[in-house]
């Protein structure tokens, strides 16, 4: 009978019941250690406590290097998990909380992983490569690595699906200028030597992506893809549905890409001067480094963290809070004679709360959807009164970082002049020290802070008081001013219409605001204003200032005849009251002359008379 042989052969095969148990036992203590469920229910408080004992002990140990190293890659998961256009801002502090340095393999691989999947959210991820790149340059280096190997390896094995990905990602990098253009100009040779129906498919997909920033930086080379694109065409060899496609790239260059922005304006959060880009190409060797996805023990941890720490320090602003911490036992064994009979008022000179205030309103204006959820947000920050300015110079200076002009700056601004006269008075300073500061901004940021004033003063939210501040002349103007005063009243034209501007500008009681603006004193001066709002498409602001010059020679010739005239006024009183003396003077002058011409009359007729009697 085979049975007795088969349930001795089972007997023998299967463990002990103790056996059994002994094993589950130390595998539940192993996850444990491990901070792991493995499977089998824990507690919450349970978790807690472990992984509290496992704090407590060594950092060197593997247990903890490996406890952390799960933290660090379910935490890196989770945020590239999460990531979209509208939390992108927050999400990158909070990543670069996370060890980036130890991680940066985890991070690659995350960021690879959750954009195979979704490759709608592929400009996300670049997008937030771009701002970790220009703080960490080793993770997009890595990422641009590995990408670049993925694209490859799916393309020699024909793998339509993971090629097309890469392709999109590096696509997305080279808009980013994380990875050179050079790269994607070589990919679409690559693609289109030997044109096969996938590889032109992706191709044409790969160009819609990129078509857009080659246009830009360089058109030869995109107008030889198109040439190479139409030979294809001509030679007919691939399918009618690739044709297709190919001519709808043709449609899409025609308009511009214009459906397929290369930078989309939401995620346009790093200056193209501050960005790292690599020339890496297809055909480099490159070392992916796999070894940084797996775990391994590191000798030096607590060192390598804690220069982690400075990193982090240094790329968020934080100030360590707990550097005096380890100066308090030494002050406590210090003698009670060695401290001061009397201890003033601390003073903070650091500033560390005015640092504080400005990144919580820069976190507060960067991350909220609307102006009026911002202004709420701000207002609940409750700030002190004297700290007015630091609100408004923060919000200027995001206005002018941005790309182009957004009116939710101006809206947010808006709101606040809006509610108080104390504010009205801080943007009114922050207007005087703009415009005399003005010559240090770049084009782009004095656009932005013109149209960000000229919101407030169309919308009458800041006084056109603070224009008394622009004096309009050759010598107290520069390049910069003349610029900024120009896209200022354009703006104002733009929204009130120009003959609304002009009566604003031609009110009477208003004229002492308005007299740097448009001189009169000095006919040179009225002579540039004249001339520089004609240049600039606003001469029918002029009129008054035209009529004023044209009867200027009159007027002039005015002032200077009654000044003649009061001249000859007091040269005729000086010289009646002279002509008087004269008069006196020559009437006794005359009576003296009438009687000596008496007596020589009588003597000459005396001498008459004698002659003939002699």
């Amino acid at each position: 009978d085979d049975g007795a042989p088969r349930a001795a052969k089972r007997a023998r095969s299967a463990p002990a019941a103790g056996e059994g148990s002994s094993m589950v036992a130390r595998q539940a203590a192993e996850n444990a250690k491990l901070g792991r469920t493995g499977g089998i229910y824990v507690p919450p408080f349970k978790l807690a406590a472990l992984r509290q004992e496992m704090a407590d002990k060594d950092k060197r140990s593997a247990e903890f290097q490996r406890l952390s190293w799960e933290a660090l890659r379910k935490g890196i998961n989770g945020l590239v998990n999460k990531v979209n256009v509208g939390n992108i801002r927050s999400i990158v502090p909070e990543l670069l909380e996370l060890n980036l340095v130890r991680g940066r393999g985890l991070l690659c691989r995350a960021l690879m992983k959750a954009q195979l999947a979704s490759p709608g959210f592929t400009h996300i991820y670049a997008a937030l490569v771009a701002v970790l790149n220009t703080k960490l340059p080793e993770n997009g280096e890595l990422l641009l690595k590995r990408v670049l190997v993925g694209f490859r390896r799916a393309y020699r094995r024909r793998d339509k699906v993971v090629a097309t990905g890469f392709a999109k990602f590096l696509a997305h990098l080279c808009n980013h200028q994380v990875a050179h253009e050079l790269v994607a100009l070589q990919l679409l040779t690559v693609l289109l030597d030997d044109p096969t129906d996938d590889s032109v498919e992706i191709a044409v997909q790969f160009t819609k992506e990129v078509g857009q920033l080659l246009d830009e930086v360089s058109p030869r080379g995109l107008l030889a893809v198109f040439e190479r694109f139409r030979g294809i065409l001509h030679e007919g060899v691939i399918d009618k549905r690739v044709q297709y496609t190919i001519e709808g790239l043709f449609a899409a260059r025609k308009a511009g890409f214009a459906d397929y922005p290369a930078v989309p304006d939401d995620l346009d959060l790093v200056e193209r001067d501050d960005q790292i880009t690599f020339e890496l190409s297809l055909d480099d060797k490159v070392d992916r480094e796999e070894a940084l996805d797996v775990f391994k023990v590191d000798d030096d941890f607590e060192a390598h963290e804690a220069a982690w720490v400075e990193i982090k320090r240094e790329i968020l602003g934080e100030d360590d809070d707990g550097e005096d911490d380890a100066d308090d036992d030494d002050d406590d064994d210090a003698p009670a004679a060695a401290a001061p009979a009397e201890v003033g008022p601390i003073q903070d000179l650091t500033e560390q709360d005015l640092v504080n205030l400005r990144r919580t309103i820069y976190l507060t204006i960067m991350s909220s959807v609307g102006f009026e959820e911002c202004a709420h947000k701000l207002m609940k920050l409750d700030i002190r009164s004297g700290l007015e300015m630091e609100l408004c110079n923060m919000l200027i200076e995001c206005c002018s970082q941005e790309r182009t002009y957004l009116r939710y700056y101006g809206l947010l601004g808006q709101r606040f002049c809006v509610m108080t006269k104390a504010w009205q008075e801080a943007f009114d300073k922050a207007f005087e020290e703009q415009y005399a500061m003005i010559h240090r901004l770049e084009t782009n940021k004095l656009r932005n802070v013109a149209k960000f004033f000229a919101h407030l003063l169309e919308t009458d939210a800041l006084p056109w008081t603070c224009l008394e501040y622009v004096r309009l002349n050759e010598e107290e103007t520069t390049s910069s001013s003349r610029i900024f005063v120009k896209i200022l009243c354009q703006e104002l034209a733009e929204h009130l219409g120009l003959a609304t501007l002009r009566d604003r500008f031609n009110d009477q009681y208003m004229s002492d605001v308005f007299a740097g603006l448009f001189p009169r004193e000095n006919p040179r001066d009225t002579r540039f204003a004249i001339n520089f709002f004609t240049s600039i498409g606003l001469g029918g602001l002029t009129d008054a200032l035209r009529k004023h010059l044209k009867e200027a020679p009159r007027r002039i010739m005015e002032q200077q005849m009654a000044a003649a005239r009061a001249a000859v006024g007091d040269s005729d009183s000086d010289s009646s009251s002279s002509s008087s003396s004269s008069s006196s003077s020559s009437s006794s002058s005359s009576s003296s002359s009438s009687s000596s011409s008496s007596s020589s009359s009588s003597a000459a007729g005396w001498k008459a008379m004698a002659a003939p009697a002699a």
